[in-house]
């Protein structure tokens, strides 16, 4: 039985706050090939990672990633009191140079990177794109451009972004002409956005299936023709999912 791979969403974030360094290693030394992160604009235009439109969740903090400078980013943490208390006190909010780093390292490894729309809505796609490339060149063979903002999308493809994602939130969203012009080499889907019965295909784009940290729907979803699983506990499912194909 051929057992879908798995995307560490947004790094290991069951045990680790969501897009930090710490966090995106630690998902990777549990046997991640994939890991996928998100990435804003500071005001100065300086990539980072991060998910929400506001600073409260992860960093107990006001306003958004876009209303300060990357200096004063460098003061803030990325330490999701919520579920951990202060245990992460010390962990930064991540630069994409930063990143970049830490997947050279790691060479066998490969990475969405997904273009939140709140900064393409502020610095728009020319802006976003070059800055993240200019961070991403070193490593770029390794690296796979999603977003949701499919005109964010085929501006990359027509820069000649070497592979690109789409997201969806609905399965019949694939059939959206602009999804059909970027020709994608990824789709990534809702787990909830599918139909419950038949063959998932997509042109010769390779499937995706977000969030998912149940084995048994995993493999169901591999039968269906799923290739990528992403999950937030990429550790516990890899594990569930050898228990569930052991000979």
């Amino acid at each position: 039985m051929k057992i879908p791979a798995l995307v560490a969403h947004r790094g290991y974030t069951l045990h680790y706050p969501e897009n930090t360094l710490v966090g995106i290693e630690a998902a990777i030394v549990a046997g991640a090939r994939y890991v996928e992160v998100d990435v804003q604009l500071t005001s100065d235009q300086v990539p980072v990672l991060y998910h929400d439109r506001t600073l409260e969740r992860i960093s107990n903090r006001q306003g958004s990633i876009h209303d300060y400078t990357a200096g004063q980013l460098g003061e803030f943490r990325a330490l999701d009191f919520g579920r951990f208390g202060y245990k992460f006190a010390q962990e930064p909010i991540a630069t994409l140079t930063a990143f970049a780093a830490l997947l050279a390292r790691y060479p066998k490894a490969t990475a969405f990177v997904e273009v939140k729309r709140i900064a393409v809505q502020r610095f728009g796609n020319s802006v976003v794109l070059s800055r993240m490339l200019r961070e991403l060149r070193p490593v770029l063979r390794q690296c796979v451009l999603i977003s949701y903002s499919l005109e964010t999308l085929l501006h990359a493809r027509q820069q000649g972004w070497p592979a690109i994602g789409v997201v969806v939130d609905r399965w019949h969203d694939r059939n959206l002409a602009l999804v059909r012009q970027i020709n994608p080499e990824y789709l990534f889907c809702d787990s909830e956005g599918l139909p419950r019965f038949g063959k998932l295909r997509f042109a010769n784009a390779r499937l995706a299936v977000f969030e998912v940290t149940d084995a048994a729907l995993a493999l169901r979803l591999g039968r269906r023709g799923v290739e990528l699983i992403e999950t937030y506990a990429i550790g516990e499912l890899q594990t569930e999912l050898e228990r569930l194909t052991a000979p």
